[in-house]
């Protein structure tokens, strides 16, 4: 074993989940710069741009879910072969995640081809403008989706050998060019022509090709555990492992993502800017939730390394560190979005209906995002043993199913508050469902793992 795979194994826990957490932290908060900082310099286009933008965030959660459940999978698959020492399985498991990879663009491309034009017509609500606004900056997204579907898969390369400093490398590789390159394609700096949506859009997808290409070359440079190459003829059952795995992370998120579109179509029947306001606190969210995103990105090697180590207890440590770390660490932003909601959505040149409507919303999803830490937490961790069908449930539940009903119960009442009250309810009725999901999926999993390993000792 190398010296990292004994601290996975041996470290203080309290210790190794921030070790493991706090670059994943900076990371996340690169990457959710991406759409953030997309939505601030288009909000200074128009409020029509933006609430494109926001229309096409549900498509854009579609096509991260291909290459989420992908991450999600060989996270898993190749942490637990680290943990029972067999290089060969890790070999083939990443060549499978990149021929996946490579899959999944084939999908997006066939997708974007067929439904972008016909999507923003009807979510557009009739408006031209909107609707071109939201067509130019979804097909280069989708087109060139070729590096954020590599990225998925050379960051957790380097997050499942638990070398979770190199992923800074690679988001902020990523992050960096997306930031520089926004506003010169956006305003047409330095003799460019203006391009609006359209310059975002190609500033997202350089962004995302500069960070697989770093992630490559780091991969290459700093993490020898995890030999890969390409090839058109993967293994089977290492493909069969990480869809099994992925599968229902990629699912959830695809349903959240028809939620999203949904929830666009209830708001428009108050108004667009009501989509805008929707749109604006999903990027916030992704800002002020780094810290338990980070947290869970962590946690799965670290419970899936020790699963296949079989320690029982440091298992069920670290998913009591992450719920303590993810609490602290939003506090933070959770005072920040109660007390100062108006500076918050003046960042995105909020107009004054803006601001009348998008104080109170701001309010009660920052409530939204304290309730939501067990489940996040809980369904990670369910990730982490293997077990994506449980670890769907709880995020299938508590993102999509409750907050659509919820919504459309109360949407009769004609109040816009009601509407973002229902998260808060769905989120709050999630908890009891996450906490029996995870400890019947703990003790399955436990004595599935016991079972192996008695069974190893007989015929070894």
């Amino acid at each position: 074993m190398t010296e990292k795979e004994n601290i996975m194994g041996t470290q203080k826990m309290s210790r190794l989940i921030l070790s493991t957490g706090i670059p994943l932290m900076l990371s996340l908060f690169i990457n959710s710069l991406y759409n953030f900082v997309d939505s601030m310099f288009i909000s200074r286009v128009s409020e029509d741009a933006l609430t494109a933008l926001s229309l096409a965030a549900p498509v854009q959660m579609l096509v991260s879910a291909l290459g989420l459940g992908n991450a999600v999978g060989l996270n898993a698959v190749i942490s637990r072969a680290l943990g029972r020492k067999k290089p060969d399985e890790v070999r083939r498991a990443a060549d499978a995640a990149i021929f996946i990879a490579l899959c999944s663009w084939g999908i997006i491309v066939i997708l974007c081809l067929l439904f972008v034009r016909p999507y923003f017509e009807w979510q557009s609500g009739g408006n031209e403008v909107i609707a071109e606004y939201g067509v130019r900056y979804l097909t280069v997204c989708m087109l060139f989706s070729f590096g954020q579907m590599g990225q998925w898969v050379f960051d957790r390369f380097v997050i499942a050998s638990g070398r979770s400093s190199l992923f800074l490398f690679t988001l902020s590789a990523a992050s960096i060019t997306n930031l520089i390159l926004d506003p010169v394609f956006i305003f047409g700096w330095f003799g460019l022509p203006r391009m609006e949506t359209l310059g975002a859009a190609a500033a997202t997808v350089i962004g995302q090709s500069a960070g697989m290409i770093a992630g490559i070359f780091i991969n290459r440079r700093w993490n020898r555990e995890i030999p890969f190459g390409l090839t058109f003829r993967p293994d089977g059952e290492s493909v069969k492992m990480i869809l099994k795995v992925g599968i229902p992370s990629t699912l959830v998120q695809v349903l959240t993502s028809f939620v999203g579109i949904l929830m666009n179509s209830i708001l428009l029947a108050f108004s667009t800017t009501a989509v805008a306001v929707y749109g604006v606190c999903t990027r916030i969210s992704a800002v002020s939730t780094v810290g338990v995103h980070g947290i869970n990105n962590g946690l799965i090697p670290v419970i899936a390394y020790n699963y296949g180590a079989g320690n029982k207890q440091r298992i069920s440590d670290a998913v009591k560190w992450a719920m303590i770390y993810g609490a602290l660490l939003y506090l933070v932003f959770f005072a920040a979005l109660e007390l100062f909601p108006a500076a918050v959505l003046q960042i995105f040149d909020a107009s004054d209906y803006m601001l009348e409507i998008g104080i109170p919303a701001l309010r009660i999803f920052a409530l939204v995002w304290f309730i939501g830490i067990p489940g996040l937490v809980m369904a990670a961790a369910l990730q982490g043993l293997s077990m994506g069908f449980g670890s769907m449930m709880i995020t299938m539940t508590r993102q999509a199913i409750l907050p659509l009903l919820f919504a459309v119960l109360l949407r009769t009442a004609g109040n816009l508050n009601l509407i973002w009250a229902a998260f808060v309810i769905a989120e709050a009725v999630g908890i009891p469902l996450a906490l029996t999901l995870w400890k019947n999926g703990f003790q399955k999993a436990l004595t599935q793992e016991e079972r192996q390993a008695a069974q190893a000792n007989v015929y070894g």
